[in-house]
């Protein structure tokens, strides 16, 4: 069973590595949308993989964290692509929640990406 919950944070940063000219070079900002997804057996009592409000427990500092900041400036996300940022959000998450499958980040409605470890 894969189970997930959304989260949605906005943020500011900028493309150091593209070329001059690429207008992601220059600060600019995403309402990313944050989908986590966790896998498992349902517990046989209670029914469920993972209570929801635990995993927003685990998930909600590390949103905390992105929000309302210029990503660039968060230690680890000195190059925040789209990618690199599924990448940290993972590597925050996975220590706690074992059971992680998969992140999914949208930067815009129409483009994301999705980290599976």
């Amino acid at each position: 069973m894969l189970i997930f919950k959304q989260f949605t944070f906005d943020s500011a940063h900028f493309l150091p590595n593209v070329h001059d000219g690429h207008k992601c070079k220059n600060m600019h900002g995403h309402t990313y949308r944050l989908t986590v997804y966790v896998e498992g057996t349902p517990d046989s009592q209670l029914g469920w993989v993972m209570d929801f409000g635990d995993l927003k427990e685990i998930v909600a500092p590390i949103v905390d964290a992105l929000d309302h900041k210029t990503l660039n400036e968060v230690k680890g996300l000195e190059n925040p692509t789209c990618e690199n940022i599924a990448i940290w959000i993972w590597n925050q998450i996975k220590p706690q929640l074992t059971s992680l499958s998969k992140v999914e980040l949208y930067e815009t409605p129409t483009s994301g990406a999705i980290y599976m470890g």
